[in-house]
């Protein structure tokens, strides 16, 4: 597991647990350096890491061993998540004074972070490592999974770094546990085109013995699927700090934000008491936890005071979905003046709401701690939008944090109307963790016809079928799955909308079929005894196979198809369907026929059904 001769010159290596990933440290010309290497291929040449800028740095000494636990996580892909490592401590001297590197090695990833000594305190630090990654040709970052082939023309990348390699390979570079990083901001990430290298650097000033630093984190998969279902981050990231966590439920719900201005012939939906109530009847028949208010139901606040909108009894609405059993999750834009952040969560814990979704909040990292730190306190779930600190890992920490909009939410930028778009988000951007994008739009004429408020300026512009819409709330990872459509288009088409009906917001294995960043993506999700599947084009109309592998052997499953028509188009024909259910058994294949911006969707219930052939 550790090789290592003379500590001062020779590298010393630490192995994954099955041996397929290795880490190298060494020390040249006063400066660390590690390397990763998988089954023999190089994976990040030797690239420089340091605490301490240009500090002169030598290993002293160092410890290894070899952890495998189980955690549950209060929501997420897996209801059971192994932590399976090996852990390199290596003493370290930087200008003379004592600092420590921990590394930890996962068959599928690794992490390092350096832990500070009391010596060090008032220490101005410089966390900076290059990550120079083999083999590149094709990378995607940030919070739209920005595309692009030659990093030297990219102003500025950010987390999560995703490339593409030309053997096929995908590797991902991000951080983890940045909430426990006290003082520490999110890192900038540079590329050095002298040297063809990824950075990364964040400062901080040294608070004594103990402080830490982010683990900076390498994820290594054979496709881009890998990547999603990948756990290093998660089982980097602190355990959980919360002692009682029953009042934090995963669910599904409506969003008011696109509704507003939808004329059903007899009703328009507006911001008023009137709509809210009408869309909590709804959540309530329909069986979803969560309604989400957003905003102008305040006009103002300052002072520890909110001037509500004098036509909404934001009481009565609370008090209303109490009644019905449906929990709202309140809005807060923070343009609207300075209500307090200390009573901030108190009030709305003391309204009723059960979580708040916090917009205009900004991409600062020791607000973003107090926030989620202050929700808590008041046991309110919370939802970041515009633009929030990422903080991969955090919802094992502090599981209040339901989701976060770090991605673009459907129809908010004119580059997330494509479903390229939407899937180089779902397989980059989410590798920071759970996202509010919003998918679910079952009126897409209506919405292509300019007949929103807030949809699209220019008409037409909106790509995607129905089916695809289904689907993309089952790929989404999030703790809020937040559905943007008026009730009454979702009743137009109540048999599809069952598949969201019967969906749950939390897991209890995740499987990756089919993935290609930009292309296409099949995600299959077990709850139970039950499989749900979902899969999302492109604007190339093809075929995926859904091999069936993973279902239990010797039983029979009921298979519920909802797919694209054969004349479904993301433009021209977007809400056509069709509903199907056949008889399957494992090794079987589903052929997953999507129009152009298409989708398909299955869910598979064990049943005594004899198997029928797949055509």
């Amino acid at each position: 597991m550790i090789a290592a001769s003379n500590l001062s010159a020779a590298p010393v290596t630490v192995a994954s647990p099955n041996g397929q990933v290795a880490v190298s440290f060494e020390v040249y010309d006063g400066r660390l350096f590690y390397s990763v290497d998988w089954q023999d291929r190089s994976i990040v040449e030797p690239s420089k890491v340091e605490i301490l800028s240009n500090a002169k740095t030598s290993i002293t000494g160092h410890a290894a061993r070899e952890s495998d636990t189980k955690w549950k996580p209060v929501y997420g892909q897996f209801s059971t998540i192994r932590d399976h490592h090996r852990e390199l401590t290596l003493s370290l001297t930087c200008n003379d004074k004592p600092v420590e590197l921990v590394c930890r090695v996962y068959d599928s990833g690794v992490g390092f972070r350096f832990v500070l000594p009391a010596e060090s305190a008032g220490e101005k630090l410089t966390y900076f490592s290059e990550c120079k990654l083999v083999d590149g040709e094709t990378y995607y970052s940030g919070q739209r999974g920005t595309q692009f082939n030659d990093p030297a023309k990219v102003r500025r990348p950010s987390v999560p770094l995703v490339t593409q390699r030309h053997d096929g390979m995908h590797v991902g570079f991000l951080e983890s546990d940045l909430y426990s990083a006290a003082g520490f901001e999110i890192m900038r990430i540079g590329f050095a085109a002298a040297n063809q290298t990824f950075t990364g650097t964040s400062w901080a000033v040294c608070s004594g013995e103990g402080q830490v630093t982010p683990w900076r984190v390498i994820l290594i998969g054979e496709t881009a699927g890998d990547l999603t279902i990948n756990t290093v981050a998660l089982n980097l990231a602190a355990p959980c700090r919360l002692s009682d966590t029953s009042w934090i439920k995963p669910g599904k719900g409506l969003w008011d934000w696109r509704i507003h201005g939808y004329d059903n012939g007899e009703f328009v939906y507006d911001i008023n008491t009137r709509s809210y109530l009408r869309l909590i009847d709804f959540c309530a028949d329909q069986g979803l936890e969560y309604l989400t208010v957003d905003d102008h139901w305040f006009t103002s606040a300052r002072d520890g005071k909110m001037t509500v909108s004098p036509d909404v009894d934001i009481a009565k609405v609370i008090s209303y979905a109490q009644e019905k059993g449906v929990m709202i999750m309140l809005y807060y834009d923070r343009r609207k003046g300075n209500f307090g952040d200390n009573t901030l969560f108190e009030h709305y814990a003391k309204l009723g709401a059960a979580g708040m979704k916090y917009g205009f909040m900004g991409n600062k990292a020791a607000f973003t701690r107090e926030s989620i730190d202050a929700a808590a306190k008041n046991h309110l779930l919370i939802n970041f939008h515009d633009g929030p600190v990422p903080m991969a890992g955090v919802e094992r920490t502090m599981p209040n944090l339901i989701s976060r909009e770090y991605c673009h939410g459907q129809q908010d930028s004119r580059s997330a109307f494509t479903p390229e778009t939407f899937l180089k988000m779902a397989m980059v951007s989410s590798l920071v963790g759970p996202l509010d994008m919003s998918n679910g739009n079952f009126g897409i004429n209506s919405i292509n016809a300019g007949e929103r408020i807030k949809g699209p300026k220019k008409k037409n512009s909106y790509i995607s079928t129905v089916v695809s819409e289904v689907a993309r709330n089952l790929v989404i990872y999030t703790g809020l799955v937040t559905l943007p459509d008026a009730p009454e288009e979702y009743l137009k088409k109540a048999d599809l909308f069952d598949f969201l009906k019967q969906m749950p917001a939390t897991w209890d294995d995740t499987r990756i079929l089919n993935s290609k960043i930009g292309n296409y993506i099949s995600v299959a999700r077990r709850t139970g005894d039950e499989w749900f599947i979902g899969s999302v084009n492109d604007q190339t109309a093809r075929q995926l196979d859904i091999k069936l592998d993973f279902l239990n052997p010797g039983q029979t499953y009921e298979a519920t198809v909802f797919q694209d028509s054969a004349d479904s188009h993301g433009v021209k024909n977007p809400e056509a369907y069709e509903i199907h259910t056949i008889s399957v058994k494992q090794g079987d294949v589903i052929p997953a026929k999507m129009a152009v911006g298409g989708g398909h969707a299955i869910i598979l219930r064990p049943s005594t059904m004899a198997p029928v052939a797949i055509k």
